[in-house]
This record gives C-alpha cells, sequence and structure tokens, in this order.
C-alpha cells in the first residue's frame, strides 16, 4: 500500500465532511424549524390562555403535522432537483452528439472562466494543459457531457441526494427538536413551569445546533448560536404578544 496516499486519505476525511455534505442543509434546516416552530407554537397558545393540557395536545399535532409536511417538503423538492439535473444531463448529451462543434466552444469559454487561459503566453504551461483538455473531450463524448455538466450547473455524480434520506432525516429530526417544547407540558401541569422549561430548553438546543453548523462551515460557533438564539427568542415574544392580543380579542 502507498503509505502517503494512506495517510493523504486520513487526513482528507478528517478534515473534509464527505458524502454527508449533501444533507446537511436537511439536517440543519429539520431540527431548527422543529425546535423553533414548535415552541412558537407552545408561546403562542400559551399567550392565549390554553391550559397545560390544551397546550400539549398543541404541541403533539404540531410535531407530527410538522415532521411529516417537513418529511413530505425534502422528499419532492429533493426528488425533482434531481429529475431537473438529469433532464439537463439528458439534453446536454444531445446537444454533444449533435452539435459537437458548438459545444466544444461552449466547453472551450467554461474552461476561460474557471482560470485555464485560452491562449499562449507568459503561462504557456497552462495553456498547453488546455489543448490537451480540449484534444481529449472532443474524442471522449460521455466525458465531455460530464464536464459541461459539472462546469455549467455545477452538477456532478457525487452530489447527488436521495429523496429518501433527504425526507426521512428532516422528519426524524424535526420530531426530535420538537420534544424539547413537548416534553415538559407532558411532566407537569403547570403551563407556566411547563413553558419556562421549554424556554430554556429550546434556547440550549438551539445553541448547540448553532455550535454543530459551525463545527460543518468552519465558522465561529458562538456567533452562529447567538443568531439562532435571537432569532427564536425574538419569534418567541412575537407568537406570546400575538396569542395574547387574540385572547383579547375574544374575550372583549
Amino acid at each position: 500500500m502507498d503509505k502517503s496516499k494512506s495517510f493523504y486519505d486520513r487526513e482528507y476525511k478528517k478534515e473534509h465532511i464527505g458524502a454527508s455534505r449533501e444533507y446537511w442543509r436537511d439536517m440543519i434546516l429539520g431540527v431548527n424549524d422543529g425546535l423553533v416552530s414548535t415552541f412558537l407554537l407552545v408561546t403562542g397558545v400559551y399567550g392565549s390562555g390554553l391550559d397545560s393540557k390544551s397546550i400539549l395536545l398543541t404541541a403533539i399535532s404540531g410535531c407530527i403535522a410538522g415532521a411529516i409536511s417537513m418529511a413530505a417538503g425534502e422528499y419532492v423538492a429533493t426528488k425533482t432537483q434531481e429529475e431537473v439535473k438529469k433532464a439537463e444531463s439528458a439534453l446536454e448529451t444531445k446537444a454533444v452528439a449533435n452539435h459537437k462543434t458548438n459545444e466544444l466552444r461552449f466547453l472551450n469559454d467554461l474552461l476561460t472562466k474557471i482560470g485555464i487561459p485560452e491562449a499562449a503566453g507568459t503561462e504557456d504551461e497552462a495553456f498547453a494543459v488546455r489543448r490537451a483538455m480540449m484534444g481529449y473531450y472532443e474524442r471522449n463524448d460521455e466525458a465531455h457531457v460530464k464536464i459541461n455538466v459539472a462546469l455549467a450547473f455545477g452538477d456532478v455524480e457525487a452530489s447527488q441526494r436521495s429523496p429518501w434520506l433527504a425526507g426521512g432525516s428532516s422528519f426524524i429530526l424535526f420530531f426530535l427538536g420538537s420534544l424539547t417544547s413537548v416534553i415538559p407540558f407532558a411532566v407537569t401541569s403547570d403551563e407556566n413551569s411547563a413553558v419556562l422549561a421549554a424556554f430554556i430548553a429550546t434556547m440550549v438546543c438551539i445553541m448547540l445546533v448553532g455550535g454543530v453548523k459551525t463545527w460543518a462551515t468552519r465558522g465561529v460557533w458562538w456567533t452562529s448560536a447567538l443568531e439562532n438564539l435571537i432569532i427564536t427568542a425574538g419569534g418567541g415574544g412575537v407568537a406570546y404578544g400575538i396569542g395574547c392580543g387574540f385572547e383579547k380579542m375574544i374575550n372583549n
């Protein structure tokens, strides 16, 4: 075994997320939406004066409905996105087969856009690489289609997403996120204590999600956590105010 290659593979896996990068959007969106939307729902109905049992039923309904809706939405959106990519690839295959000269001009423009010089000069070595690439893709239609799709549409085979995995991860993580607002009302009949516990649990988890997100993005964890915290706390205040206003409107 090539030891240098083995070392590189290990280091690469440490530094890069790998195939899971295609699903981080679904994971963060799912858990964040579960935390935020269920908490806002709870604070809204709490502000309207409902008792603990009614709030619990509302939270459970929101948890289940939200998880199913999130899963269905991600499944349909991901499947549609992949179908669009396949359709674009099919059109590109026909274009390369029937209009090869125009497609080679198109590829020539794409190579210029990614920084490979189109004329000989101070970077003769790079120009030689460009000529070799153009010659290769002129002879290999399948490879020509792949590079056109990759450069023009930003799609490669490794970036394909599974609708089932996208929908399933969104469902599970939305459900788990919702539990911070469901469990407190399931263990106590005191709605004031329950909403306080839901607030604390949601805020802690929101900050954790912000921190986990920055592990993937290599950002500053506390700025992302604080951003999440402010949005959720602010939204909770708005939802509570709306609930209180609705309760007063109904009673008057």
